[in-house]
């Protein structure tokens, strides 16, 4: 198998699709929404 410029490409496009779900999946799930929560409050809290 020939190895050139574009199936590099291809596959960093591949990579960087997975990676990108990877972080939807991780932000959108039910375990780490408690943590996000209490981050989106911060600027609100007095000290």
């Amino acid at each position: 198998m020939e190895f050139d410029v574009n199936s590099l490409r291809s596959v960093v496009t591949v990579v960087s699709f997975i990676l990108f779900v990877g972080v939807i999946v991780w932000a959108y799930s039910r375990k780490n929404a408690a943590d996000f929560d209490k981050a989106a409050n911060l600027p609100f809290e007095q000290d």
